[in-house]
């Protein structure tokens, strides 16, 4: 095969790879752009379906904050007898019920959010053994009273987590 037969073959063969080349980026970056697109399409069919089972979870979360909060739960939840000790295990009880009951929301919030209520859950009941200890509470209606009182002092942890949980889905519904 002489010099000439190859120049000829590859002036013949160059241009017809380079059109392939082009035909080939052309055609991948068409078929890339049909699967994003679709891969949008479904994400948001998905994000339609996702969004009340979102918000259904918020709800859920803002009435274990309220159901948690030590004015409402010790109003909701009273004494059986005069122990402290067993006033305090039962409001503690309530608030673990509660805290059980919603758990499987977490699937649904940030981790942040869920870490939050988490936080308030165990403050509040802190808060109650701690209350419990004092030297000056004897019985089940002092516990009660002592409790309300130290809430007077400051904001209470479930209304912070309530408020941290208003503002992701003010967030969320921008």
């Amino acid at each position: 095969m002489s010099i000439d037969k190859l120049v000829e073959v590859l002036l013949y063969a160059v241009p017809s790879l380079i059109t392939g080349g082009v035909a080939y980026y052309l055609f991948d970056s068409y078929f890339k752009d049909q699967q994003n697109t679709r891969r949008w399409l479904l994400q948001k069919d998905n994000q339609k379906e996702a969004l009340p089972l979102r918000l259904q979870a918020y709800e859920r979360l803002a009435l274990l904050l309220e159901r948690i909060n030590p004015a409402k739960l010790l109003v909701r939840v009273a004494p059986i007898n005069d122990d402290k000790v067993a006033y305090q295990n039962l409001l503690i009880q309530h608030i673990e019920q509660e805290y059980e009951h919603n758990i499987t929301q977490q699937v649904y919030v940030t981790d942040d959010l869920w870490t939050m209520l988490l936080t308030a859950k165990n403050t509040i009941i802190q808060n109650i053994r701690k209350t419990t200890l004092d030297a000056s509470v004897t019985n089940a209606d002092q516990l009660r009273e002592k409790i309300l009182s130290n809430l007077l002092d400051g904001q209470s942890a479930s209304s912070l987590a309530l408020s941290f949980l208003k503002s992701e889905v003010s967030e969320i519904l921008g």
